[in-house]
């Protein structure tokens, strides 16, 4: 919503609809978009942040993290809705310490600490983790990782670790994500994908049609329900990012993640199914 120039809400209902859209994530508890979505029975994802969104350094209030999240479960089972909503929280790639091998994925010190005791409360509730998987940030920061390799488009395997093989990025990364919560305890969480995408203009290798590809390839991976080599058979759950471009965002690739423009004209045609 980092745009003054989006249609209202009633107006982004009515395309998830024609979409077919059954899923939405909030960065913010937006009232009139609570509002627009009674009824509609879209699942919604409210995020709970723990950063800065543009640095790596933990959010000063990260140490709230926990009792926040306690805080709110108490409420939601006093409520009665406990086993309607669950309480999580999201994290991302940046929190890695060791990402490759995939199988060696460790978490950074900070993030273990801030992590410990959410991981047990998430375990406790059988509630996922939240991660955000962007293939295309490793890619331009680390030139090693082919444009292939990251858009699902290599032709055989590209990385062999151990007995797992990987023909795209976006498994290893999800795998060494992983593989770092089973080093402090968190083995037996899911991980829902709670952002991923690629944008369409600003930066290196952005284009409307690599966006198209791997946004159009990463949504029929899932669908495949696959898993991953070190989860085979688990279904991957996957939130794309983002609805519409932002123009009050920086780094300039930062404004051109959207499906759509701000004028509701889909930036290229892409199924769900």
């Amino acid at each position: 919503m980092m745009g003054n120039n989006l249609p209202p809400a009633t107006e982004v209902i009515d395309i998830y609809r024609s979409k077919g859209i059954q899923q939405m994530r909030l960065y913010a508890p937006n009232e009139a978009a609570l509002r627009a979505l009674g009824g509609t029975n879209i699942k919604l994802l409210l995020d709970v942040s723990i950063r800065d969104s543009n640095t790596l350094q933990l959010d000063p209030f990260a140490r709230f993290l926990f009792p926040a999240m306690q805080n709110v479960h108490y409420a939601i089972v006093k409520a009665r809705l406990g086993n309607q909503i669950k309480v999580s929280t999201a994290t991302f790639f940046g929190a890695m310490e060791v990402s490759y091998p995939p199988s060696q994925g460790k978490l950074r010190g900070d993030y273990q600490q801030l992590l410990g005791r959410v991981i047990t409360f998430l375990r406790n509730n059988r509630t996922p983790l939240l991660v955000n998987v962007y293939p295309y940030i490793s890619h331009i920061k680390n030139p090693d990782v082919h444009l292939d390799n990251a858009l699902f488009t290599a032709p055989s395997v590209v990385v062999t670790d151990g007995p797992y093989q990987y023909q795209n990025l976006f498994e290893v990364m999800l795998d060494a994500f992983y593989a770092a919560l089973e080093r402090i305890g968190g083995g037996s969480l899911d991980i829902v994908v709670s952002e991923s995408a690629w944008p369409s203009a600003g930066g290196t290798d952005t284009s409307v049609n690599n966006a198209k590809t791997y946004n159009t390839n990463l949504v029929r991976h899932v669908n495949q329900r696959k898993g991953t080599p070190r989860k085979p058979g688990k279904a991957i759950e996957v939130y794309l990012f983002a609805m519409f471009d932002e123009k009050n965002k920086e780094p300039a690739y930062e404004k051109h993640w959207g499906l759509f423009f701000p004028s509701k004209q889909e930036k290229y045609p892409i199924s769900f199914n």
